[in-house]
């Protein structure tokens, strides 16, 4: 090979040299379900979506962004309900990119924001309504029994909250609810206690509906002529029979009816 050979080798070779060191900086390549966003010396560009193979200004900036869905399981923290009660409350939260530029530039790190934003949320959902309604009974919703009202709340808040990140709120409902530990032994007593009230209630007026219903049988079927002072015994003894939580021990009266 003479020399000038040589020489034309070497151009060649510094020209595909030189155009590799420029051409590769610029290929792009975009995965399903991310995204880059495009700056050119401090000027937003725009976003590449679609997935594939491209080349760019290798002068751009590039910074890739997901737009997969994302799941936030948040840990439970304490707040105070709407009455004061501690209590622990965590949440799920499924999100995603909706606006990149606004993910990029709107705040300093979209995803530490959605977890700030999203304990604020609980903090301010649990303000606005009771754990229950034992104290607060002109509360028609509870956190405890809200269920799907409370969490569509819920959801409403952290789209208002996470819009200026262009955060899109797929799904948001709570997934841990009880009280504080340091209350929750009384409050258990206390859900107890209204239980058994609420059993004695109806017992009592199952036993009251009873009774007539054997005053008026009796009466309509002439079998026994009861006095006021008869009736009222009778009455005082069915309920003691009906409304007591232990069985009842009959008496056999072996002499006549008023003895």
């Amino acid at each position: 090979m003479s020399f000038n050979g040589n020489i034309s080798l070497m151009i060649v070779s510094v020209v595909v040299l030189i155009a590799a060191v420029v051409l590769l900086p610029g290929m792009l390549v975009v995965n399903p379900n991310e995204s880059s966003v495009l700056v050119l010396f401090g000027d937003y560009i725009g976003t590449v979506k679609h997935n594939g193979f491209f080349w760019v200004n290798p002068f751009l900036t590039r910074k890739k962004i997901s737009l997969r869905a994302r799941n936030l399981n948040s840990e439970p923290i304490k707040v105070n309900d709407k009455i004061g009660n501690p209590i622990m409350i965590g949440i799920v939260l499924v999100w995603k990119v909706k606006d990149t530029f606004k993910a990029a530039f709107e705040v300093d790190d979209y995803i530490h924001y959605v977890e700030i934003q999203s304990e604020a949320a609980i903090r301010k959902l649990a303000g606005h309504y009771p754990y229950d309604n034992f104290d607060d009974a002109q509360s028609e919703i509870s956190l405890r029994a809200g269920g799907e009202e409370v969490n569509h709340v819920l959801e409403a808040e952290l789209t208002e909250r996470l819009e200026r990140a262009g955060i899109d709120v797929i799904e948001a409902r709570i997934s841990y609810l009880a009280y504080s530990s340091e209350i929750a032994g009384a409050m258990l007593r206390r859900q107890q206690a209204t239980a058994i009230i609420a059993a004695r209630k109806k017992i009592v007026e199952g036993a009251v509906s009873m009774v007539e219903m054997a005053l008026e049988m009796l009466s309509e079927k002439k079998l026994v002529d009861l006095d006021e002072e008869k009736k009222a015994a009778m009455v005082s003894n069915l309920m003691v029979v009906l409304c007591s939580d232990k069985d009842a021990s009959p008496v056999i009266n072996a002499g006549t009816l008023h003895q």
